[in-house]
């Protein structure tokens, strides 16, 4: 038997060219879905993980630079006389900022001053004056004692005749007028006394009538002492052309305003849905608008206990039926770490803060 019929018949070339397009196709439909499965698994992956290491930090770009301002007035009127600064001039703790006409603060307090010094002179009168009073007390006290010896004599000679009627009524009228005089001049000195306070020998530096007139003194030299203003910070002076020597200026009307060159921080007001892991202390990441790229190194400081709108002029009121509910935000004070070399930070300026809380999140948060 030949070696072609034992082997058998054989395959076609056709048979074996539709083979492999059929292998590819399956090997493709079995390929396509794994990676379908692994793409969203991937995804599911990536998202849980971004979820888990998300959420430690909380980005606020609703925050503003925010710097201690003072309105320069004083609580005295008078003409201005002198404005030693200007416009955008920093000036130091103490320094002058505005005079004004001291003249009539002057005579005010040299006025005061007559009046209490005269006061004094007074209260010095009255003492002296009760003294005197004593003495006429004992003057018209031994008067009377001489007149009751003479009406005792003569009450003894009535009855003998040796002095008249008339004598003897003149010399009983007179004892009585001295009594009387006596009691009127010790009613009289008492008063002088109760002036006193009840001691003759008070120091007239605590008396009521003095210490009024020092209290007269008192508010004339701090009127004074007012007619100069002087900075109650270190900052920067503005809006200063409104104040010109020799104008008029009321008492607590503004003269012009002082803005803090220290005392600077960041106000940020996060949603309250944001505050869940905010707290003192909280490292904050501080870029400012004004800066690109340069970022300040900031703590939280303080979370105020109420919302920004609980203290505008004209609250919510969610009273009606219509009532809408409003994701509120919560100021957060931000202390900044200034050094000198850093650029100023102004009043106003936008700032983005990215508050580190420290959370992380687990997947049992998730279930």
């Amino acid at each position: 038997m030949s070696q072609a019929a034992v082997s058998g018949p054989a395959p076609r070339v056709s048979d074996r060219v539709t083979d492999a397009p059929s292998r590819r196709r399956l090997g493709r439909a079995f390929v396509r879905p794994i990676l379908m499965l692994g793409g969203i698994f991937v995804v599911i992956v990536g998202a849980g993980y971004y979820w888990i290491t998300g959420g430690r930090v909380v980005s606020v770009d609703d925050a503003y630079v925010r710097a201690a301002k003072e309105v320069i007035s004083t609580d005295v009127s008078g003409i201005v006389a002198s404005v030693p600064v200007h416009e955008g001039q920093r000036v130091n703790q103490g320094d002058v900022l505005l005079r004004l006409d001291p003249r009539p603060f002057e005579i005010a307090l040299a006025g005061a001053t007559a009046n209490r010094n005269g006061m004094v002179s007074t209260l010095n009168a009255m003492k002296l004056d009760y003294k005197r009073m004593l003495r006429e007390v004992d003057v018209k006290q031994a008067q009377l004692e001489s007149e009751q010896a003479n009406f005792d004599r003569f009450a003894g000679l009535i009855k003998s005749g040796g002095v008249t009627r008339a004598d003897y009524d003149n010399a009983r009228y007179r004892v009585m007028a001295d009594k009387q005089a006596v009691e009127a001049m010790k009613v009289t000195a008492g008063v002088q006394l109760a002036r006193l306070g009840g001691d003759p020998e008070v120091d007239v530096r605590t008396m009521n009538d003095y210490l009024q007139a020092q209290a007269k003194v008192d508010e004339a030299k701090r009127q004074l002492d007012h007619t100069v203003i002087y900075a109650p910070f270190s900052g920067t002076v503005t809006q200063v052309e409104t104040v010109q020597p020799g104008m008029y200026l009321a008492a607590a009307t503004a003269a012009f305003g002082l803005v803090s060159t220290d005392n600077v921080w960041i106000e940020a007001n996060p949603k309250e849905t944001e505050l869940t892991h905010v707290k003192p202390g909280d490292a904050v990441d501080v870029t400012v608008d004004t800066y690109p790229g340069r970022t300040w190194k900031a703590q939280v400081e303080s979370i105020a206990p109420n919302s920004g709108s609980e203290f505008s002029v004209l609250p919510a009121q969610n009273t009606s039926g219509n009532w809408v509910k409003v994701v509120q935000r919560i100021p957060v004070r931000i202390k900044v770490e200034r050094k000198d070399r850093d650029p100023e930070l102004r009043a106003g300026m936008s700032v983005v803060a990215e508050i580190d809380t420290g959370h992380h999140r687990s997947w049992r948060d998730l279930f």
